[in-house]
């Protein structure tokens, strides 16, 4: 299974008018994998990186519903 770095977070700017009511709130997520240092982005649910305890400097894999989870260290 490939592992990733969050390299980088991006969270929308809905300037002052806030999230409209309702909206799912999507973060761009910034990704490199760890042996090919290939990068990519990829969208998710900001709430779910909160709850999953992603952030920048986070080793990662892509579960199977296309979502980050925290990699287990061994």
């Amino acid at each position: 299974m490939n592992t990733y770095y969050v390299t980088r977070i991006e969270e929308p700017d809905f300037g002052c008018e806030g999230c409209p009511e309702g909206q799912e709130i999507k973060d761009k997520v910034f990704l490199k994998q760890e042996t090919t240092k290939e990068e990519m982005i990829i969208y998710m649910e900001d709430k779910l990186l909160y709850d999953r305890n992603v952030d920048e400097g986070t080793k990662v894999i892509i579960d199977e519903d296309g979502r980050l989870q925290k990699a287990e260290e061994q």
